[in-house]
């Protein structure tokens, strides 16, 4: 069994607000959104988790798949 590697809220529809993700085989909470955009693709967020760290998460609606991206 796999787990998914970005954990998010979703009400009116799927990955609306990401609220953690898995890095290098630890799960990082997300402490705020800085930034959210969307693409043909589907859905980025640039997030900064707890520690301190940056990351770009793309989520492509297509293939159902997230991608982790640190800054």
């Amino acid at each position: 069994m796999t787990t998914d590697p970005v954990e998010c809220r979703s009400e009116v529809e799927y990955a609306e607000k990401p609220v953690a993700l898995t890095w290098d085989g630890q799960r990082l909470e997300v402490q705020a959104i800085l930034a959210r955009w969307r693409t043909p693709q589907g859905k980025h967020f640039r997030v900064s988790t707890t520690d301190g760290h940056i990351f770009e998460l793309a989520y492509q609606t297509a293939v159902d798949e997230w991608h982790i991206q640190a800054s």
